[in-house]
This record gives structure tokens, C-alpha cells and sequence, in this order.
């Protein structure tokens, strides 16, 4: 990737995450951590991995992503804003009533959210339906699902990914997001799902380990997931990222999974992002 197109996606990257924290704020509640852990997947997805256009979201011939983590819906609202899909200043209705905004995406009322998700499970399971609806129906159409790492304690997770292998959905891109913190502490602790590569390969997967918050690991990733359309085999991303990146006090707290930041707090965490992003506007 060459430097200006890395730079163009680091500033936003970071605004998503100011966007983050300034939604969770207004809302004073709200789930940052593994919304900032996925800004960078997030940011890559909305500038040009994505087939969607904001002007036509309902497109029947559209790529399709499910936030199977749905709780983490403050890191999509950021990105789908920034990309055009509705005005910056609707995230600052996070979780009000009357918002379009809820805390986990609804696709009745939110432009760009294709599957209403928060139980988790859920949404790899919607998503491997689409990506065979696809294929039954002939249609190059690409579908995305992003979990969580504490997402994969469920079973409902293993019957859609036995499901994606069985009937060679290689449409199906499944990313999960590692970075090793639920809302009761360590997933290592609550329940351990290591190794997760071993897993998923047995499960008929091809498992590409990245570092999540690395825009070139991300675009080699998506590369694999091309080059495996026409093979039969789904594509798995094991993403390790950072829980609170970027935000000092938030980075690896299992306690800033679930809660939103004061004043002081959003003041702290918007000084250190406008710091980041001036210096990366001075990078070549």
C-alpha cells in the first residue's frame, strides 16, 4: 500500500474513533472498547473493499455486512457516517429516543446496516445465509461479518461456519476480532477458545493471522479472500487488535468494554486523537 493511500486511511481511522467516543459521551452509555479495536477494519471496509454506495444502500446487487459483534455499533455508526450514509451529527443521537442510532444496528431504520444484530451469534449465522442466497442465486456478491473474540463462546458461531463449509461459500469473508478482552475479564479466563486457527481450519476454513490494527496486514488479508473466490473455501481473518486503541486509559481495560466516557474523560481522549492526527498529517 502505497504511503498517501496508508495516511488517507489512518485519518480516518482515527476520526472514527473520535466519533467513538464523542457518540458513547452523548449517549453516556455505550460500548468503545471493541468499537475502537475495529476502526481500522472498519475504515478499510468503507474506503473501497466494500461494494456499497451511500446514495443507494439497498442496492440488491450490493456486497453485504453483518456486525455480528453488534454491540460495537458506535465503530460502524462512525464509519457509515464518514462514508456518506447519513450526517456525522446523527452520532451524537447514540441510543436516544427517537434515534435511528440504537445500540446494536437495526436495518429498518439505519441507511447501510444490512442485518439487525446484537445476539450474538447471530449475525455469522444471517451472514452465511446470504452468502448462500448468493450463490444460489448467481449473484457476485460478497459478504462480510465481523465477531468478536468473546462472540465465539457461542455454538451458534460453529454450526454457521460448519454451515459456510459445507456448502463452499467462498463469497463469505468471517473476521474475528481478537483482542482478548470481553466484558467479565480475559476471554482466556472466561473461556478459553484457543487455538482458534486450529479451530476454523478444522472446520474447512482458510485462516489468514493478521495484526488487526495494520492496514497493510489488512489489505493482504482481504487480497486472500479474493484469490479464494471459485476455490469452495471460506475465508477466515483472525484480527489481533488492541481493546481501546489509541485512547491511553481505555487501551486493554476489560472495563471500558461497556461503559462511556465522562467530561474529563472525552476531553482526555480527544486531546490524545488530535494529537495523533496532526502528526500524522505531517507524515510524507
Amino acid at each position: 500500500m502505497d504511503a498517501s493511500r496508508k495516511k488517507e486511511l489512518k485519518i480516518f481511522a482515527n476520526s472514527v474513533r473520535k466519533n467513538i467516543l464523542k457518540s458513547t459521551h452523548a449517549a453516556k452509555s455505550g460500548h468503545p472498547g471493541g468499537s475502537l479495536s475495529a476502526a481500522e477494519y472498519f475504515t478499510f471496509l468503507y474506503n473501497g473493499e466494500l461494494r456499497v454506495d451511500p446514495k443507494n444502500p439497498k442496492c440488491p446487487d450490493r456486497d453485504r455486512f453483518m456486525l455480528s459483534k453488534g454491540h460495537t455499533a458506535p465503530g460502524l455508526y462512525a464509519a457509515l457516517a464518514q462514508a456518506g450514509f447519513f450526517p456525522e451529527e446523527d452520532l451524537l443521537t447514540l441510543r436516544h429516543i427517537g434515534s435511528h442510532l440504537q445500540g446494536h444496528p437495526n436495518m429498518n431504520s439505519t441507511p447501510g446496516v444490512d442485518m439487525t444484530t446484537g445476539s450474538l451469534g447471530q449475525g455469522i449465522s444471517a451472514a452465511a445465509g446470504m452468502a448462500k442466497g448468493a450463490k444460489y442465486l448467481g449473484k457476485d456478491i460478497n459478504v462480510y461479518t465481523l465477531l468478536g473474540d468473546g462472540e465465539v463462546e457461542e455454538g451458534q458461531v460453529w454450526e454457521a461456519v460448519m454451515f459456510a463449509a459445507h456448502y463452499k461459500l467462498d463469497n463469505l469473508c468471517i473476521t474475528v476480532d481478537v483482542n482478548g478482552l470481553q466484558i467479565d475479564g480475559a476471554t482466556k479466563d472466561v473461556m478459553n477458545t484457543d487455538p482458534l486457527d486450529v479451530k476454523f481450519k478444522g472446520f474447512g476454513c482458510d485462516v489468514i493471522s493478521i495484526d488487526g490494527n495494520c492496514f497493510d496486514d489488512l489489505e493482504k488479508a482481504f487480497a486472500r479472500f479474493h484469490e479464494n473466490k471459485g476455490t469452495g473455501i471460506p475465508t477466515v481473518i483472525l484480527m489481533k487488535t488492541v481493546k481501546g486503541k489509541d485512547v491511553s486509559y481505555m487501551e486493554n481495560q476489560a472495563g471500558w468494554h461497556g461503559k462511556a466516557p465522562n467530561d474529563d474523560e472525552l476531553a482526555k481522549g480527544l486531546a490524545e486523537l488530535d494529537a495523533l492526527e496532526e502528526q500524522l498529517k505531517k507524515e510524507a
